[in-house]
């Protein structure tokens, strides 16, 4: 695995390289309740469309610590049953969750010992003080 991450890697790094855009999604992002906070799988084209904006060029994102989230209003939830209150926890960057989510990450990398290019752990160690300014 870490050679294969290392191979996408040296692929960018060549000129003109055209490579895709990577996308993290939690569909299965739960409230306090428990509830699924996405109203389901028939409404992720919505994301989608937001994604292709973004491929498209359009601005319509706001910088966190972990990367880029739509911003208010970017995802159309025309005819959905969605607050913007819960739409907004749904993208919301909660440092603590994200403390865990980066030492699981951390513990993932080290089955591979030295073997992961150093981009990763270097940016792995970016979004960690990110988060910890947060």
């Amino acid at each position: 695995m870490a050679d294969y991450w290392g191979h996408w890697l040296k692929i960018g790094q060549k000129a003109g390289a055209q490579l895709p855009r990577i996308y993290l999604v939690n569909w299965f992002r739960k409230d306090a309740d428990g509830k699924f906070m996405w109203p389901g799988f028939g409404d992720n084209s919505r994301v989608i469309e937001w994604i292709f904006g973004r491929c498209s060029g359009e601005d319509d994102a706001v910088r966190t610590p972990i990367g880029f989230l739509p911003a208010p209003g970017a995802i159309d939830t025309a005819g959905l049953d969605i607050t913007a209150d819960r739409l907004a926890a749904l993208l919301a960057v909660d440092p603590a969750a994200w403390v865990v989510e980066l030492a699981a990450i951390e513990d993932h990398y080290a089955r591979f010992g030295s073997r992961v290019p150093a981009p990763l752990t270097a940016y792995l160690e970016r979004v960690k003080k990110a988060i910890a300014a947060a």
